[in-house]
């Protein structure tokens, strides 16, 4: 490669490297103007504090709470809590009945709810269904006259979501369809305006058959129903959902009630939950967001046999209820049978609640509801103060960085200088983005392994440097030995380098909360730490090396000839090149006199030694 393209190699690196310095800077400065996002990187729960919030089971009389079940859903709640972008938090168990979690600054109610909602999405049939107000006047038969729910169809057609005709007072938008089109393409009747299906059960009845049987309904069971009143936000508080039994309940947004028999298809059987706009049979995407779930073998064949049982049932008895915590967010009817396992359910969500309820799902339905016991605000556990200690090791160890590069590379040195502040200025930059974009928290952890990285980084330089040593012992020219020892140095580097990464990412994958703090900035600190090598150190000391004051070797540029040579190596031969010693001439024997004696008295003379300093030519 010619002088002038590594020139401008060189000046094409650092440009591209300013661009990017200039880039995350307006990024970061619109962020805060815009959006959210703050000038400096957000701090962990052991550095700033936060809030502390204790999870009480809800249990049925007489069900006890096992160590399985607690760490499930202590597992569950921290899948959930990283969903939702909440960095650092912390999820234990306390005693054998409780889960703690601890969360940097105020959660938002999304956050609060995530937690400790079960999120178990449970398939109920309708047994009879009305409006959300309580009714005037009891009576011993429940019935669904003046029904403000719509019966959206359950089918394996697309098209049959949007057939059925609602109510004039609709309070159930949506359908639950399977998510793949079938053959058949029957429609059952729409219902008329004002259904009025007996919902009593018949006389004489003996126990239930099955969920839909209408023996569930008994008039202890009517009396709750009738004087339900959904428009009462805490109407349902301490409402226990027991799958084996009825369920009397409340449309999410209280429009309307239901009596619901016992779950027919239970929601661990949905192997995954996905969120979307939905495609219609002709392949395009439309505007209306669906929830698609996937269930196992088990659920799918539950549902096929429960879709088979209602789709000749009359009104409201073929439809069936997805239940969410204990609230029905949809009641569909079917049409037909679903056989594949397969449904999508279609509400009018908008794209960010499908999306917060299809991760609730995909991560597994709680084993307990949890109720919200206390919550209060915690002080950090090291504070501002070991913050502060931190802050100055790391400062601490960078001046000893610092000193050490000017006394071995003198002005040489400056590079790596320079090296290690562009490094922070970037790391900076990352990890306030990442506070802003992914709620990144920076912990003690974390801050630790920031000021290991100040040694790693301080490492390529060095290898660097002196492989260019080594290039100049060996006889090259300044610029030549830039070349040819990076070449020799980026292997090395790329290995040390990429030992650290793997190190990092096993322990982000494996350790704790804490370590994965340190793992990640170790991480993320490596990568910037190559491309600092290649974008910056690299191109700087290609461009110093052509310069005089380097190129001559001068005595203060960390590249000096006199003190890189050394007993046994080559020697200098000006303008950055060596030549090998001479070598040093044997004595010639005097003449020996008659009597065998020195021809002189003077000893023998060794050879002049030339001057280490050999001509421009490298003549010695």
């Amino acid at each position: 490669m010619s002088a002038q393209q590594q020139r401008v190699n060189a000046r094409r690196a650092l440009t591209a490297l300013a661009v990017l310095i200039l880039a995350l800077t307006g990024l970061l400065a619109g962020a805060y103007y815009w959006s959210t996002a703050q000038l400096s990187p957000k701090l962990g729960l052991d550095l700033e504090g936060g809030t502390q919030i204790i999870l009480e089971p809800q249990t049925t009389a007489g069900q006890s709470v096992s160590a399985e079940q607690l760490n499930q859903a202590r597992d569950i709640i921290v899948q959930r809590v990283d969903a939702g972008g909440v960095s650092g938090a912390e999820v234990t168990t306390q005693g054998d009945r409780n889960i703690v979690v601890s969360i940097p600054e105020i959660p938002t109610q999304e956050v609060r709810d995530a937690i400790s909602r079960s999120s178990q999405l449970q398939f109920r049939p309708v047994l009879a269904v009305t409006a959300g107000a309580p009714q005037p006047t009891p009576s011993p038969s429940v019935t669904s006259t003046g029904s403000p729910s719509p019966s959206p169809s359950a089918s394996a057609t697309p098209t049959t979501a949007s057939s059925a005709t609602p109510t004039s007072n609709s309070a159930v938008p949506g359908a639950l369809t399977a998510a793949t089109p079938s053959p058949s393409t029957a429609e059952s009747p729409s219902p008329s305006p004002n259904p009025s299906p007996t919902a009593s059960p018949p006389a004489g009845a003996t126990a239930p058959k099955d969920p839909t049987d209408l023996a569930w309904i008994t008039p202890e069971l009517t009396e709750e129903f009738q004087s339900l009143d959904c428009s009462d936000p805490a109407a349902l508080e301490g409402l226990v959902d027991d799958p084996t039994k009825p369920l009397v309940t409340c449309e999410v947004d209280g429009s309307a009630k239901y009596i619901l028999g016992p779950v027919a298809v239970s929601g661990d059987k949905i192997s995954d939950a996905t969120s979307g706009y939905r495609t219609n049979q002709q392949g395009a995407v439309t505007s209306e967001v669906e929830i698609a779930l996937t269930l196992d073998g088990e659920g799918a064949r539950q549902y096929a046999d429960i879709s088979r049982t209602m789709v000749v049932l009359p009104e409201p008895q073929n439809q069936l209820a997805a239940t969410l915590d204990s609230r029905v967010i949809v009641a569909p009817r079917f049409n037909e049978a679903i056989l594949d396992g397969r449904a999508s359910i279609t509400g009018g969500f908008t794209i960010d609640r499908a999306r917060a309820l299809s991760d609730q799902l995909k991560f597994g339905a709680l084993p307990l509801s949890f109720e919200e016991q206390t919550s209060v605000d915690i002080s950090p556990t090291l504070g501002s103060e070991q913050l502060r200690y931190g802050l100055i090791a790391g400062l601490l160890g960078l001046v000893l960085v610092v000193v050490y590069s000017l006394i071995q590379y003198r002005v040489l040195g400056l590079v790596t200088v320079a090296s290690i502040l562009v490094a922070a200025l970037l790391t900076f930059l990352a990890i306030s983005i990442l506070g802003w974009s992914h709620n990144y928290r920076l912990d003690m952890a974390g801050v630790t392994g920031l000021i290991v990285a100040i040694g790693f980084t301080a490492d390529s330089f060095i290898v660097y440097f002196e492989r260019i040593r080594d290039e100049l012992r060996d006889g090259r020219s300044l610029a030549a030995a830039v070349e040819t020892g990076w070449n020799r140095a980026k292997r090395t580097i790329l290995i040390a380098d990429g030992v650290n990464f793997l190190a990092a990412l096993v322990l982000f994958a494996l350790a704790s909360s804490s370590v994965r703090g340190f793992a990640f900035t170790l991480g993320l600190t490596t990568l910037i730490d190559l491309l600092i090598v290649f974008w910056f150190t690299h191109p700087v000391v290609s461009l110093l090396a052509r310069r005089p004051f380097f190129r001559d070797g001068h005595p203060w540029s960390g590249l000096d000839p006199r003190r890189l040579v050394t007993s046994g190596v080559p020697r200098y031969a000006g303008r950055g090149r060596f030549t090998s010693p001479a070598p040093t001439p044997a004595p010639a024997p005097a003449p020996a006199s008659a009597g065998g004696a020195p021809a002189s008295s003077s000893a023998a003379r060794p050879a002049q030694t030339p001057s280490p300093l050999a001509s421009e030519g490298g003549v010695a």
